[in-house]
C-alpha cells in the first residue's frame, strides 16, 4: 500500500462559545479558504551559498527559502484549473535551500562518470557487497540528451525519478550535506514565493515570455538555464524549460486526503517501489501556458518509456519524456519521515501498484 504522511498541527480552540483563530485558519471545521487564509512568510534564517563538488570545478548556487504557511493548490475560480489541484489546503513548510536553476548536465555528468555502469548486474553486485551502496545509470541505448545538447549549460532531462534520487544520494555523500528532491509542497511554496496568483509574477499568461520557455517561444527545444527572469525569491525556470521531479508519488485526489481546517506540516506522499506515477511540476518547453501555473500538477506514466527496447525496461532513462528534469533542495532540518530516504525502485519493480 502506498505510504501517505501528513502531520496536522492543532487547529482552532473553542472557549466560552467563541472560536479562537490559530494560524489564521479559524475554528475547528472551518475551511481555510472560507476563513480568508493568507500566506505567511517567516523571517529568513539562512543565507544563499555556492556548492563546489569536491575534486571538480563544477559549482551550483543554493538559494535560501524561508519557512512559512500557505494554501497549497489552486482556487476553484483560477483559469484552466484542473481537478487534481484541489481542494486547497493549508500547509506549513520548514526553511530549506533550493538550487537556483534546474540541475544541469555539468553536474549530472560527474555522477554519470563516477557511478555509471556497463550493465545492471554491476549495480546488483554493489548492493550485495554493501546494502546502502550508491548505484549508477546504465548506458543509454541512444544519445542521453536526445539531441538537446549539454552546452549553456542546459538542464538534464529524460532521467527517471529513481535516477534523480540516486544522484541526490551521491551528491550528499560527496558534499557531506543532505540533498534531495523537493516534496511537492516544498516545490509549490518555492515556486509561489509568497504569491497567491496563477504564476509567481501574476495572473497574466501574456507575461510568460519574460519568465519561461514554453510552447510559444521555445522553438521545440530546451534552453540554457537562467536565461529568463527569476521568481521573487531568485529561482530561475520554475515555470517552463523542463518540468521538475518532486519526491512524491502522484495521486489525483491526494489533496482531498489532507485537512482543509488545520495545517499539515510538511505533507508528502512517500515514494513506493513502483516505477510510476511520480509528481513532476512547473511545466516544460513542450507545454502551453496553463501547464506552467504554480499549482499545475503532472504524474509520470509508462508511456514515458514506450520506445525503450530493453527488457526489463530501464529504471534510469526515459525514452519519451524529453520534458522532465529536476532541481535539488537541502533541508535546514530534515523532517523525521524523510531521514535516510532512498529510492525503492529496482529492475523487478512493478509499473504501478494495484492501488495507484
Amino acid at each position: 500500500m502506498a505510504r501517505n504522511s501528513h502531520l496536522p498541527l492543532a487547529s482552532g480552540l473553542i472557549s466560552l462559545g467563541f472560536c479562537m483563530a490559530f494560524w489564521m485558519i479559524g475554528c475547528e471545521g472551518t475551511n481555510a479558504v472560507d476563513a480568508g487564509f493568507q500566506p505567511k512568510v517567516d523571517k529568513l534564517e539562512q543565507k544563499n551559498y555556492v556548492e563546489t563538488i569536491s575534486d571538480t570545478e563544477v559549482k551550483f548556487e543554493m538559494i535560501a527559502i524561508p519557512g512559512g504557511t500557505f494554501l497549497m493548490g489552486s482556487p476553484a475560480k483560477e483559469s484552466s484549473r484542473a481537478d487534481d489541484e484541489g481542494p486547497q489546503h493549508p500547509v506549513q513548510i520548514r526553511p530549506f535551500w533550493m538550487e537556483k536553476t534546474e540541475t544541469t548536465w555539468d553536474e549530472y555528468d560527474l555522477y554519470l562518470k563516477e557511478k555509471g555502469v556497463e550493465s545492471p548486474e554491476e549495480n546488483e553486485k554493489r548492493v550485495k557487497e554493501k546494502a546502502d551502496a550508491i548505484t549508477g545509470p546504465t548506458k543509454p541505448y541512444a544519445d542521453e540528451t536526445f539531441g538537446h545538447g549539454r552546452e549553456g549549460p542546459r538542464p538534464v532531462l529524460c532521467i527517471t525519478h529513481h535516477a534523480a534520487m540516486e544522484y541526490c544520494r551521491w551528491l550528499s555523500e560527496k558534499t557531506h550535506k543532505t540533498y534531495r528532491l523537493p516534496t511537492e509542497a516544498e516545490w509549490e511554496w518555492a515556486c509561489r514565493a509568497g504569491t497567491t496568483t496563477a504564476y509567481s509574477f501574476g495572473d497574466d499568461p501574456q507575461k510568460l515570455d519574460e519568465y519561461a520557455w514554453y510552447s510559444k517561444n521555445a522553438e521545440e527545444d530546451t534552453h540554457p538555464v537562467a536565461q529568463k527572469k527569476p521568481n521573487p525569491w531568485g529561482l530561475y525556470d520554475m515555470h517552463g524549460n523542463v518540468a521538475e521531479w518532486c519526491l512524491d508519488m502522484y495521486q489525483k485526489d491526494y489533496y482531498s486526503t489532507l485537512p482543509a481546517d488545520k495545517l499539515s506540516l510538511g505533507p508528502v506522499k512517500l515514494p513506493t517501489k513502483a516505477r510510476f506515477s511520480q509528481v513532476a511540476r512547473g511545466g516544460a518547453w513542450t507545454d502551453d501556458a496553463d501547464k506552467l501555473r504554480s499549482a499545475a500538477r503532472r504524474g509520470s506514466e509508462k508511456s514515458w518509456i514506450k520506445r525503450d527496447p530493453q527488457r526489463p525496461q530501464s529504471i534510469w532513462w526515459l525514452t519519451d519524456a524529453e520534458l522532465v528534469g529536476f532541481r535539488i533542495i537541502r533541508p535546514m532540518e530534515e523532517q523525521d519521515n524523510l531521514k535516510g530516504l532512498r529510492s525503492l525502485v529496482t529492475r523487478d519493480s512493478p509499473d504501478y501498484l494495484d492501488n495507484k
